[in-house]
């Protein structure tokens, strides 16, 4: 059986801000066809390590390689690390899909418009095939019907469902997941986990930052207990929700649940 390739790799990483350190030396592999979910409390660096995968905060310590190409970085005197070729970063943070709490989509932009806009204007692909592929990803989240309506006339759950249509039209190595219904109504969750769940089934490399336990249960293929800002347990979902061997991670399960 052929060997999966490592979709993303993160060693070692540490991210301070000022005197505070929310990320200790975290290491991190996820497979072509991983589905991780991040688990842990309020504070314990979560999205912080989501956001320096995407380059969106830069690491203080450490790697971050994406598909075997590590992001190179140097040392600032004003801003401390950085990235050492910024077209690299841009380069690589266009092959991954982010999809954030607050769906961040472009208000003055149709839904259309918003999944189209990066293929486009930031990979320069032809704008026939775009619309052809945004309109079947649209079709696939349940939204083809609002193609031409502005978000601002949308659900939570419909902008969600959008902003994963937008991040899936630039045909991504991997999606991130920052909390993506931490912002939604009760009600909306599960259509907004339904789309998450059948990227899962296809075997999309996935790390999503997540509270929803249930969720990270059914669908990851591995799960991380992050806390204060180290991994304090991983494993594959029966082992950290039936068989938790930290107290800490046992103490988190049952105040969740």
């Amino acid at each position: 059986m052929k060997a999966r390739e490592k979709a993303i790799e993160v060693r070692g990483l540490k991210k301070r801000f000022g005197s505070l350190e929310v990320l200790k030396g975290v290491s991190l592999t996820a497979h072509e066809g991983d589905v991780i979910a991040i688990i842990g409390g309020s504070g314990s660096g979560k999205s912080t390590l989501l956001r320096c995968i995407n380059m969106l905060e830069f690491p203080s310590e450490g790697s971050v390689a994406v598909h075997g190409e590590t992001i190179s970085m140097k040392s600032d005197t004003r801003k401390g690390m950085c990235p050492a070729d910024q077209r690299q970063v841009q380069r690589i943070r266009s092959r991954l899909g982010m999809v954030f709490q607050s769906f961040n989509l472009w208000q003055h932009m149709t839904v259309l418009e918003n999944v189209i806009e990066a293929p486009i204007h930031v990979l320069g692909q032809k704008r026939g095939e775009v619309i052809e592929r945004a309109e079947k990803l649209l079709l696939r989240v349940g939204l083809i019907e609002k193609r031409d309506v502005y978000p601002s006339f949308l659900s939570g759950g419909q902008q969600q469902r959008a902003a994963i249509a937008r991040a899936l039209a630039i045909q991504p190595h991997a999606m991130l997941f920052d909390e993506p219904t931490s912002a939604l109504d009760p009600e909306l969750v599960g259509e907004v986990l339904s789309v998450i769940a059948d990227l899962g089934k296809e075997k999309r490399t996935m790390i999503l930052v997540t509270h929803e336990m249930k969720f990270a249960r059914n669908v990851a293929s591995h799960v991380v207990f992050l806390a204060n800002g180290v991994i304090e347990e991983q494993g594959p979902p029966e082992a950290i929700f039936e068989a938790p061997q930290s107290e800490r991670l046992r103490k988190f399960i049952s105040s969740v649940h």
